[in-house]
């Protein structure tokens, strides 16, 4: 009996930690640890981990506890990475809801939230198993291939093999030599992650004093002259600045080569060290004053000052051009003052080139940028910056995956054109709307959220203006009471029938287009489609180039001289002829932002065209240099697509062409009208943003349409009225939630079978308030198809009991032996 509770007391003392894996598991998992590492780990800190037969992952520290599992046998830790925590408890809090509410696991928050420089991976290394007898008669051509590579070098990564042995070849042949016991497998961790140094020199301290100085320089050095003047260029930078002196300022002032400087490190003459530095270096630490504000914008300040004693959220509804950015400032010194920071929310990376110049005015280097251009290193710095609350952090401006960083003291969040879509995250998982997100981490600092657009989404507004839920404050004049711009409607049906078009731009377009660069003002023409032509279609027979991969017509790209495919990225050399019929006769129909910039060059050959598409800003700092140049005059018509819609302020744009409204209008989505004003509201508001009044011409088949008339006459909230009673009448969001559910494999037939049985699970339950199964207009994408079920969830009904059952029916789906392989998506607010 004794020994019996000995035993079970050594049991129930024994440490354990729950991590969470970077990999879609539905509950965490549990590792032994010892009693140091227990009393050394806490909640946050990275740990290497043995997971599957033998790969390593980095995972993140949950909880520590004394629970032995039941399921299975703890494994030990592979190694502790981090002295203290890199994730926050706010941060855990925030991936718990995101993965409650967003109905994903905690893996997939973890994987979108942290830098992937941080997600240590473990490489598969192949080395020679020297216990075995090795018999070159045995071996094939290709094994013995590989056994003279290890000979040369006793560990290989399994990628080096790939030099001479194909990706097929090779997995068979390191499967051979693992049989025959002659090479044996590891795995070992790579940090992804490397600081950036600095190349620094100093004098080697024997020649401090002025006898051995001269020494050096009469003796030494006598013959080296080149040597002799890097000492020279050395002493004139060190008494110009205190400064350690690089090596590059001194090649640079001296005129030496790399050589010269480490010959005189050979000599011992020069010591040579190094600096960790960060790759984001602040430009200027001067602050100025922020602006006086108009009494406009007093009032709206002080308005949204007092909704902050009663309101957690409010929104900002001001017209372009009102100054918006002023007030945001303004909150901002406010914020900084009380020692807190501010998280600054844009919709598009294009966006915060020219925010941080305006803001770099105001706040030096206070602020810190975070987006998917940077690159991992320069992501981890920004992290880091953040989690020690350094100086550079006290500001954070940034894209959607901003949310996740390691906030210690948020006051503010500041969500800048709020009814974008790109704030929406499609995939992978976690598909969290970071507006929504960020108002759930402002509560968890007992922060504030504010809201701010020109055109509010429905249900931005519907919780400000009906339900009470945010504060609402509106700034209706633009600054220094600029008129809005005047918007004309050109109806293309009948400039067609007059014979008064000109390739894609009417007669209207083209004398307002004169007249504005004659005035020596800029313009910016809009077409939301890039490539030149979406569709080429022959004469002859009527085929049409498609993806074989999707269900799309390829879309030419002049440029290249290419058919690309717009979803997976296939391409193909343009075609001389019908791969159909043999026909020379191919013509391309529709256009893109490409057509428009090509024709614009043949209507105004002396006047300089640019674009700014996707393909022309893949580059890191493409965005930059095409708004810079566009700012500073070098640009005078700028084509693109709706990056030119997202809260850019151009000084000296007096007409904005919209090259065609009615592709926006006719697409097959509840949204698709209130979109629509968006971006066309968004677009005509770049035009005349300073003292003169701007001009807006909007082509279009159907000058008619509600939408257009609303948007020609800024009439937001007879747009809200219109939509809010079509969601009344059919059922879809505010009014109802939604939860979309996608299945996708790429058997046609299994996936048509497996939605069926999948949406007559869910009817059963929700009755009438299931849509579908349904496939969507393109039905096959990337050689996998499609269906989607739509769920509308009533007010007053459940959302955790619905997602619960949502969860249950998925689970009882992929038990199923012949469902097992569809892939099925949770998309919760399909926004």
């Amino acid at each position: 009996m004794v020994f019996l509770w000995k035993h079970f007391t050594f049991e129930s003392m024994q440490d354990f930690i729950d991590v969470i894996l970077p990999i879609p598991l539905e509950k965490l998992f549990t590792y032994h640890i010892t009693k140091a590492e227990s009393d050394f780990l806490k909640p946050g800190m990275r740990v290497a981990v043995p997971f599957g037969k033998k790969k390593i992952y980095t995972a993140i520290v949950y909880d520590i506890h004394q629970k032995t599992p039941e399921a299975y046998d703890a494994k030990d830790i592979h190694q502790i990475l981090d002295e203290k925590p890199i994730v926050t408890q706010q941060q855990l809090k925030l991936w718990e809801w995101i993965a409650s509410y967003y109905m994903c696991t905690l893996g997939d928050a973890m994987r979108a939230a942290l830098p992937s420089a941080f997600l240590l991976e473990s490489e598969t290394n192949i080395s020679l198993n020297n216990e075995r007898q090795i018999n070159d008669d045995d071996l094939t051509d290709d094994e013995f291939l590989v056994l003279e590579a290890l000979e040369h070098q006793s560990t290989l990564k399994v990628e080096d093999l790939s030099g001479f042995l194909s990706q097929k070849k090779l997995l068979s042949v390191i499967k051979q030599l693992l049989e025959k016991q002659i090479i044996s497998l590891h795995e070992e961790l790579y940090a992804k992650y490397k600081p950036k140094l600095l190349r620094y020199v100093k004098l080697n301290d024997q020649y401090a004093t002025e006898p051995a100085l001269e020494d050096l320089l009469d003796n030494i050095l006598k013959r080296a002259a080149k040597q002799q003047k890097i000492i020279l260029s050395y002493f004139t930078l060190s008494s110009q600045s205190k400064k350690p002196i690089k090596v590059s300022e001194l090649l640079e002032k001296s005129q030496g080569t790399s050589a010269q400087i480490r010959a005189l490190i050979t000599k011992g003459i020069l010591e040579e060290y190094y600096l960790q530095t960060d790759r984001i270096a602040p430009k200027s630490s001067e602050k100025s004053a922020s602006k006086v504000l108009n009494e406009y914008q007093t009032k709206a300040l002080d308005e949204i000052s007092k909704h902050n004693e009663n309101h957690n959220v409010t929104l900002l509804k001001g017209v372009t051009s009102s100054g918006k950015t002023e007030i945001y400032v303004k909150l901002i010194e406010d914020i900084l003052k009380s020692g807190k920071q501010v998280l600054y929310l844009v919709p598009e990376i294009a966006l915060t080139s020219q925010l941080v110049q305006r803001l770099e005015v105001y706040f030096g280097d206070n602020i810190s940028v975070y987006h998917s251009r940077y690159s991992l290193n320069e992501r981890v710095e920004v992290w880091n910056h953040v989690l020690e609350g350094t100086s550079r952090s006290k500001i954070v401006l940034g894209a959607r995956s901003s949310i996740f960083l390691p906030f210690k003291n948020l006051g503010l969040i500041i969500v800048d054109e709020e009814h974008e879509t790109s704030y929406k995250q499609f995939d992978p998982a976690p598909r969290y709307h970071a507006r929504d997100t960020a108002i759930v981490l402002a509560n968890h600092f007992n922060a504030k959220t504010l809201l701010g657009s020109a055109t509010p989404s429905v249900e931005s507004y519907h919780n400000a203006v009906q339900l009470e839920k945010y504060g609402m404050v509106e700034l209706t004049r633009r600054f220094n009471n600029v008129l809005m711009p005047e918007i004309e409607l050109v109806d293309l049906k009948d400039k067609h029938k007059r014979k008064r078009m000109k390739g894609h731009f009417s007669d209207r377009l083209i004398e307002e287009m004169t007249e504005a660069l004659d005035q020596k003002s800029q313009i910016i023409l809009f077409q939301n489609r890039r490539g030149f032509s979406p569709i080429v279609e022959c004469q002859t027979c009527g085929y049409s180039p498609q993806c074989p991969n999707c269900d799309v017509s390829l879309t030419f790209h002049q440029y290249k001289e290419q058919l690309r495919c717009h979803y997976c990225g296939y391409h193909m050399a343009m075609q001389v002829a019908c791969n159909a019929c043999g026909s020379p006769t191919l013509d391309s129909k529709g256009f893109g932002t490409e057509q428009v910039e090509e024709e614009v060059k043949a209507l105004f050959p002396d006047t300089k065209v640019a674009r700014m598409d996707l393909d022309t800003t893949r580059g890191k700092y493409s965005y930059e240099k095409i708004i810079t140049s566009f700012v500073q005059g070098e640009i005078e018509v700028l084509v693109g697509t709706q990056m030119l819609t997202k809260g850019l302020d151009f000084r000296n744009v007096k007409l904005v062409g919209i090259m065609n409204a009615d592709n926006l209008l006719n697409f097959p989505d509840f949204r698709a009208h209130e979109r629509s004003y968006h971006l066309l509201q968004q677009v005509a508001g770049r035009a005349g943003r300073t003292d003169e009044r701007g001009k807006v011409l909007i082509q279009t088949y159907n000058p008619y349409h509600e939408i257009l008339k609303q948007v020609a006459s800024n009439d937001y909230e007879s747009m809200f009225k219109d939509q809010m009673e079509d969601r009344y009448q059919y059922k879809y969001p505010p009014v109802y939630r939604l939860i979309k559910i996608t299945l996708k494999h790429k058997d046609y037939n299994k996936v048509n079978t497996g939605a069926d049985w999948f949406a007559r699970s869910l009817k059963q339950i929700f009755q009438g308030h299931v849509l579908g199964p349904e496939f969507p207009p393109i039905a096959r994408i990337r050689n996998q198809y499609n269906k989607n079920i739509l769920i509308k969830i009533p007010e007053k009904q459940s959302l955790r009991k619905t997602k619960e059952a949502i969860l249950k029916i998925k689970n009882s789906f992929l038990s199923i032996k012949e469902f097992r392989p569809i892939r099925v998506i949770l998309n919760v607010d399909n926004y």
